[in-house]
């Protein structure tokens, strides 16, 4: 055996079996780490591809496939005679040695405590563990499901992207623009479904909705003397407002959603999400749709709508017309969203307001990141384009609706004095147990059992709020876990 297959390698290059990376990835990633750290230098021999796959387990053709990478990225070199070796450095290195004196724990002599105007940390907001996915029964909210994502599908939209005729369109810099052809696929495949027609120049492409709301949020900060938003509601949009130092007044939602009512009176903005509202999944009918907008007009006041998960219906129904398809003086702002039908991690949400009202929130958005990932934006056009973004709604109808059934036949079984309301759709259900029950400590126990869901009492925005409400999400946990968590979680609260 040559000198250089004497190494550790298995500690070199520790592979993670049951991880999401292919072997051959973590192969090429723990040589690249060690030539990069200089633990493997220029010239220096390693092994053959068969001396490896014998010291890592693994067959000679996964470490061919990783060899024959490094050697195109330029990190080997392939001879002949004497196999393959470490590159020529391709350039400096950062050091791994902290520069003297460099304090490693934090302490440093900078005392920043009056020097921190906002203080974000410090506002209430519903949280979950970085390690959410661990758990066997996760009721959260806003997450995916692996099995229900279309890995094919988005493959395929994936490999023509990267065309060398797609790239030159999405890989350079927009500057304050979006791609042309997702505001297109909005305008006929996504908006129409909401009965909404917009002009290009009345869409803005934004990461996510809580950027959308972060931009609403300067943009109205100067004129606005008060704003009406949901109790409860969601937090972080409350935060903003807090943050931005706007004034606000909370609502109360009803089984119809906010009432229109004396509440309003004052306003100058009015926040709601008619669809599914977070976090009572209430579902604002028709009627109370055009009460409101009749308010808005007749008192003069902008509804901006949250119009998240609309999509997402059982029993094939047909979703509630937007507040702003029958919105004919532009003075309804709506804000829309990919992110709890496609994928969160993507960040896509937009805008859809008056051409003047876009024109600056587009100078704002420049100012924030200059422009959106136009490479998500190029996926998500394509990924629309070709149906599958209409399939993908049918199906994840027809799985949120199988949880739905089994979660509230759950729920009345073993939860029997917790009240809710069925859901209609949406992808989570508001519960209230009864009186002098603390959810938030009935959380932290049943964390320890494997069982994590949403304590009510951070939707609210009083000072002392209810603590008797909590959210149970099932978009991210898989069919056959729903009633023993329900069992779990019924076990822990002793009701």
């Amino acid at each position: 055996m040559k000198p250089q297959d004497q190494m550790p390698w298995e500690q070199l290059c520790p592979l993670e079996r049951n991880a999401s990376r292919p072997l051959h990835v973590q192969i090429r990633e723990a040589i690249v780490q060690a030539v990069l750290d200089n633990r493997l230098l220029p010239d220096s021999p390693i092994p053959s591809t068969r001396a490896l796959a014998s010291a890592l387990q693994v067959s000679r053709n996964t470490v061919v496939r990783a060899y024959d990478s490094l050697a195109q990225q330029g990190y080997l070199v392939a001879d002949a005679a004497s196999g393959h070796r470490v590159s020529r450095p391709l350039g400096e290195t950062s050091s791994l040695t902290p520069p003297s004196g460099q304090q490693r724990d934090g302490a440093g002599g900078m005392c920043w405590e009056h020097k921190i105007a906002a203080r974000a940390s410090s506002f209430r907001q519903v949280v979950k563990p970085p390690d959410w996915q661990q758990f066997r029964y996760p009721f959260v909210f806003g997450q995916f499901d692996p099995s229900l994502f279309p890995s094919a599908q988005w493959r395929e939209v994936c490999e023509l992207a990267v065309r060398r005729m797609s790239i030159r369109d999405w890989v350079g810099d927009l500057t304050d623009r979006d791609d042309p052809t997702f505001i297109t696929q909005l305008q006929k495949r996504v908006l129409p479904r909401r009965g909404i027609w917009a002009n290009a120049d009345e869409i803005l492409v934004t990461l996510g909705s809580q950027q959308a709301m972060y931009l609403l949020s300067i943009f109205i900060r100067k004129h606005a003397k008060l704003v009406g938003i949901e109790e409860p509601g969601y937090p972080d949009l409350r935060n903003l407002f807090y943050l931005s130092e706007i004034p606000f007044r909370s609502i109360p939602v009803l089984k119809e959603g906010i009432n229109v009512d004396d509440n309003l009176s004052g306003c100058d903005y009015v926040f709601v999400t008619p669809n599914h509202q977070n976090p009572t999944c209430t579902v604002m009918p028709h009627s109370a749709r055009a009460a409101l907008l009749e308010a808005a007009i007749s008192q003069d006041f902008v509804i901006v709508e949250d119009d998240y998960e609309s999509e997402i219906l059982f029993d094939k129904q047909r979703p509630t017309p937007a507040i702003k398809s029958f919105d004919s003086e532009g003075r309804v702002i709506y804000v829309g969203s990919l992110s709890k039908t496609l994928a969160a991690g993507l960040r896509i949400g937009f805008i859809v307001a008056d051409k003047s009202v876009i024109k600056e929130l587009r100078a704002l958005r420049r100012l924030i990141l200059r422009h959106p990932p136009a490479n998500n934006q190029r996926l998500a056009a394509l990924f629309i384009s070709l149906g599958y973004y209409d399939s993908l709604i049918n199906r994840l109808s027809s799985a949120y609706q199988k949880r739905a059934k089994l979660i509230t036949d759950a729920a009345v079984r073993y939860l029997p004095e917790v009240r809710f309301n069925p859901p209609s759709g949406g992808s989570a259900l508001w519960l209230r147990a009864p009186e002098g029950t603390d959810m938030s400590t009935a959380r932290e126990r049943a964390m320890q059992g494997g069982v994590l869901f949403d304590a009510g009492e951070d939707f609210f925005s009083t000072a002392s709020p209810p603590k008797n409400f909590f959210r149970l999400g099932f978009s991210s946990i898989e069919d056959e876990n729903i009633e023993p968590g329900i069992i779990a979680l019924a076990q822990e609260l002793k009701l």
